[in-house]
């Protein structure tokens, strides 16, 4: 490994040939960095994180404990994944019927978290700053902003960009208000 880099690897892990790790990126025990994947700056990898082949990860991702993330899996800035969260990149595997490299896209938007043992089924998005449950199987998209739980995922709310769930009239307790239009929902300027 290149003495004059500006992350932090763990002895214990793993990083092939044609990986991009950014500046400030903390990469933590017994993980593995396949080749091609490309990691944003000042992102953090818990403990036995794998990055697949070619997946995408932006600026400050943060990714906790025994999280697999596969080819065809882009993460963009700021997206937490709580720890032991699934991703698939198959839409029907099978054993005997290899994709090889034929992968469903999977994109979960600047700001968004999954929480703790979520699973995202390939083929979908996860909007900006949305917030799925712990525990939840996001079989479809999720709507900007959106907070989903269950088996599979179901809206329940709607989440402030800083996470907390907003009132009946989409008001949060730090200040951002926001609108429900027919896109979904919109931000209305910066904190009031």
């Amino acid at each position: 490994m290149n003495e004059n880099v500006n992350y932090y690897v763990h002895p214990s892990s793993y990083v092939d040939d044609g990986v991009q790790i950014g500046d400030g990126t903390k990469v933590w025990h017994f993980c593995h960095i396949q080749s091609g994947a490309r990691i944003g700056r000042n992102c953090s990898l818990g403990q036995n994180v794998n990055v697949g082949n070619n997946a995408r990860l932006g600026d400050g991702v943060r990714v906790q404990n025994n999280v697999s993330i596969y080819e065809g899996v882009v993460l963009e800035d700021n997206v937490f994944c709580g720890p032991s969260c699934v991703f698939t990149n198959v839409a029907i595997p099978r054993a005997h019927f290899p994709v090889h490299g034929q992968y469903a896209p999977t994109l979960v938007k600047a700001g968004a978290s999954l929480g703790a043992n979520s699973t995202v089924v390939c083929g979908h998005t996860v909007g900006r700053s949305a917030m799925v449950a712990a525990g939840a199987v996001v079989t479809r998209d999720v709507p900007d902003y959106a907070l989903v739980a269950g088996v599979p995922a179901r809206q329940i709310g709607w989440v402030c960009e800083c996470g907390k769930k907003l009132d009946a009239w989409l008001r949060c307790e730090c200040g951002r208000c926001y609108r429900e239009e027919a896109s979904g929902l919109v931000q209305l300027g910066g904190q009031q």
